[in-house]
């Protein structure tokens, strides 16, 4: 009974050595012990005193034994510090996820290059690794591999990570090709208002997918005898209805036409993931695409996701604000080009590289360098469009620039209900802005920030927004309750740190 205790802590620890992307070197050396104690510790062949669990658990910022509820994560920033050096952007997060659900279309292996290592990530994993889905971290934990079992057995569904993550939705397009029925719980991610998934069912009915919604999950049926006859036209034009459209089409058996399509950044990357699969797509870039489908994938494929546009936005806006100079590296620059537009429009001092290509052979990259400059307000409003315009989750990063631009901004989030309504946290913090409605803020700079301590909005943009406005105030602030921001940035805090910034990373006792 003890060696099987240990075999099973063994395996709790290496589960969490590769969840931080560790190697057995790396956690020897912050134990201050070898590669070969923690080798047989993992394998279940040493006995193990509860203090070095204890400072395994440390190391690893993960709680190998629980004694009661696990308390959220917090941030303490000590701001009022510049930024400096260079910092690199890091695989998109929202293309990640598309990839993660586009691999159950294919019978074989999957391997996905320098995937992002975040909480949404993690929740999707847990997810496919409940329904027969094998997963491991390979490579010293950079890259992913997925093997798809010969059956899913979707009534062992993890619903607890399922309705933790929105991207759920994405499991629709895939599935239908795989079972006659199914059943997915409902889905959760960010607090961004009413947000239905009506435009999905209208794309996905034309395959035969039929969705009631009872008692928190969504019962799904196939009928095999409806398949798409004329193109379907999204009644809206965004990026997951997009990408399940393309999922549902790639495994059928003919042509699909999709008009009023998303061409941004993740729907660009499921379609070159898709043509790695066998899976012709035509019109990439465009709001009209043509899928010729394949019935049957079973191909080892091994693919390398672009860089994260909102994180490169991020990372200029943590420069901008703390008035710092900064290379941002791997920008992919065709999914900024309107911002950069408007930034210097506001007086924004920048450089940027030439061009060069992304590991996946398509997307145009570009390193950035950003110097303090005196800004002044756009003369016209902050607002969204589809791509190529600006991007919607980039619009909240202008509040924090807004507020130290001289003079007053308008910005207009018509597509989320309550994000503007977050952005006034900011005023926590000594920004002025005024709520107008729940689309529309203004903001009024320049801003004196000013430390606090406050809980993290419960949308991930607004929330690192206040993270970055924290850095700028002269004090020491506290952001309570950070999980929001780890769905979608990979140990943000460190990589701030590494760059100049004071971040710690704490938990509740």
């Amino acid at each position: 009974m003890a060696d099987d205790y240990l075999v099973r802590i063994g395996k709790l620890i290496r589960d969490a050595r590769q969840h931080r992307g560790w190697t057995q070197t790396q956690l020897a050396e912050a134990l201050g012990t070898s590669q070969s104690a923690v080798n047989r510790i993992e394998r279940g062949n040493q006995n193990i005193s509860l203090e070095m669990i204890a400072r395994i658990g440390e190391a690893l910022d993960s709680e190998i034994v629980s004694l009661g509820y696990a308390g959220p994560m917090h941030l303490r920033v000590v701001g009022g510090r510049r930024l400096s050096g260079a910092i690199d952007v890091k695989t998109s997060k929202n293309a990640c996820v598309a990839l993660l659900c586009a691999s159950l279309l294919n019978k074989g292996r999957t391997v996905l290059r320098r995937v992002a290592r975040i909480e949404e990530v993690y929740r999707l994993l847990e997810v496919l690794n409940s329904i027969g889905v094998r997963t491991r971290w390979i490579n010293d934990g950079v890259d992913l591999e997925l093997v798809p079992p010969a059956q899913l057995e979707m009534a062992a569904i993890d619903a607890d990570a399922a309705v933790r993550t929105r991207s759920i939705i994405m499991f629709f397009g895939p599935l239908l090709h795989r079972m006659d029925h199914f059943k997915l719980p409902y889905a959760g991610g960010c607090d961004l208002g009413t947000r239905t998934i009506e435009p999905h069912m209208i794309a996905l009915r034309r395959f035969g997918l039929d969705i009631a919604a009872t008692e928190g999950q969504y019962h799904a049926q196939v009928d095999r005898t409806v398949r798409p006859v004329r193109p379907i036209v999204l009644t809206e034009r965004g990026d997951t209805v997009t990408e399940n459209a393309l999922l549902a089409a790639a495994r059928h058996d003919g042509v699909t036409v999709i008009r009023n399509a998303s061409s941004n950044y993740m729907v660009q990357d499921l379609c070159f993931f898709l043509e790695a699969l066998g899976v012709k797509v035509e019109g990439i870039g465009t709001t009209t695409l043509t899928v010729h489908g394949v019935p049957n994938i079973d191909v080892d494929v091994d693919y390398s996701p672009s860089e994260d546009p909102v994180e490169a936005m991020s990372l200029l806006a943590a420069a901008v604000v703390t008035e710092s100079e900064l290379t941002v590296r791997r920008v992919p620059i065709e999914f900024l080009e309107i911002e950069l537009a408007v930034l210097e429009e506001m007086g924004l001092d920048h450089d940027r590289s030439p061009e060069y290509c992304a590991d996946n052979g398509r997307t145009r990259l570009v390193d950035l360098t950003v110097r303090p400059s005196k800004l002044e307000a756009p003369i016209d409003k902050i607002h969204p469009m589809p791509f190529p315009g600006l991007n919607i989750d980039n619009v909240p990063f202008f509040a924090a620039i807004a507020a130290v631009a001289q003079g007053q901004t308008l910005i207009h989030d018509w597509v989320y209900d309550n994000r503007a309504i977050y952005l006034t946290d900011l005023n926590r913090l000594g920004g002025r802005l005024q709520l107008l409605d729940p689309h529309r803020v203004l903001v009024e700079g320049p801003t004196r920030w000013r430390a606090a301590e406050m809980m993290c909005p419960p949308a991930l943009r607004p929330a690192v927004v206040v993270l970055l406005a924290m850095m700028a105030a002269e004090g020491t602030s506290v952001l309570r309750n950070v999980y929001v921001i780890n769905r979608g940035y990979e140990d943000l805090a460190e990589r701030l740190n590494s760059i100049g910034a004071q971040i710690e990373i704490f938990r509740d006792i």
